[in-house]
């Protein structure tokens, strides 16, 4: 039994069952027995791999769709060149090697990172050692200016309530005890207004889920744009509507139990992208259609690019593994379709390179 499960079990059995989202953020930002406290995260040697560490094409490509957009609004002094979520720092050294061949983008914006763990800004700070960094723990603290922000695998890592259909209303999936252990269950039913209007669309013993903190986010993140120019582009698995039990742990690159030493392994679910959009437009931005991985970069030229790369590699297994990062980035039957991207922006400006056809 884990730290973690102790204390969860401890705290149900003195207040009763506890939501997903609950259950979600202990697991996962638990100040001492968390996941991000303690895990090595990403990488081979950690439970995933993200697209910055499969090839650095991805996160030079984002680089350049964002530095597209700055020049579009007319290169404008003090932009925040930011990243939420931004891992180990391999995608925002990827982007800023990148945009070096970008006139002036460097002396006019200064690059900030939104990280609460301070394992990985450890890590972050490594990687990005030759550049000047700001970090900080939220959205709010980020100073006032033009913001070119890449959100890539964030939203997914949101903790999210779980509702099951039940007649004409709704059931919570809440987290309690069965003899002693953790386990899964439903709350009564819930008030008769509750998630009406998903009715329209859901069968009995459906699931919808829905991420609390999502709205906010996305919302702050509009609201700087629509005050002070700039774009946000979200990378993240799954779909325009949230439909399904998509609530998923992985330890060592293979699914797991969630029940299962908690703390110990990284908990996710598909992003709503109907709720990112929705949340964007109340701020009143500007949001893209919803195109997939494989579309997006190949909009900015990736193919071009690896057959840049290719021309200088020798060695007949790097070129397989340069060949093998290309597809799995694009490949429909790979990231390229299970992945989308969606972007916001001012009404009065262009929408980033890479979302029109």
């Amino acid at each position: 039994m884990t730290e973690l499960e102790r204390i969860l079990i401890r705290r149900i059995a003195e207040t009763g069952p506890i939501s997903l989202a609950d259950f979600m953020a202990e697991c996962l930002l638990h100040p001492t027995a968390g996941y991000y406290t303690n895990a090595r995260v990403f990488g081979a040697a950690g439970d995933f791999i993200t697209a910055p560490e499969i090839s650095q094409m991805f996160g030079e490509l984002l680089g350049l769709a964002l530095a597209g957009a700055w020049l579009e609004q007319g290169r404008p002094e003090g932009a925040l060149l930011a990243e939420i979520g931004p891992g180990r720092g391999t995608l925002m050294a990827d982007a800023l090697r990148a945009t070096r061949s970008v006139p002036g983008f460097a002396e006019r914006t200064r690059v900030h990172l939104i990280e609460a763990s301070p394992r990985l800004q450890r890590e972050q700070r490594h990687a990005l050692a030759e550049h000047q960094v700001r970090w900080h723990c939220d959205i709010d603290s980020l100073p006032k200016g033009p913001l070119l922000l890449i959100a890539n695998e964030f939203l997914d890592a949101l903790p999210i309530r779980q509702f099951q259909r039940s007649g004409h209303g709704w059931r919570e999936r809440m987290l309690g005890l069965v003899d002693g252990a953790l386990a899964f269950g439903l709350s009564d039913p819930l008030p008769g207004d509750a998630l009406a209007h998903r009715l329209a669309d859901t069968d009995e013993g459906d699931v919808v889920e829905i991420c609390p903190a999502l709205s906010g986010i996305v919302g702050a993140i509009a609201e700087r744009i629509v005050a002070h120019g700039g774009a946000a582009i979200f990378i993240d698995y799954g779909d325009w509507r949230s439909r399904g039990d998509t609530f998923q742990a992985l330890k060592d690159h293979r699914p797991v139990d969630p029940l299962e030493a908690p703390g110990t392994a990284d908990l996710t679910a598909h992003v709503d992208f109907e709720a990112v959009a929705r949340a964007a437009t109340a701020a009143g931005a500007a949001v893209t259609p919803m195109v997939p991985q494989g579309v997006f970069l190949e909009r900015l030229g990736i193919t071009a690019r690896a057959q840049a790369l290719a021309r200088h590699i020798g060695d007949p297994a790097q070129m397989a593994s340069h060949v093998a990062a290309h597809r799995r980035l694009t490949h429909p039957q790979e990231m390229g379709s299970l992945f989308k991207t969606i972007a916001i922006h001012s009404p009065d400006t262009a929408p980033p390179p890479g979302f029109a056809p």
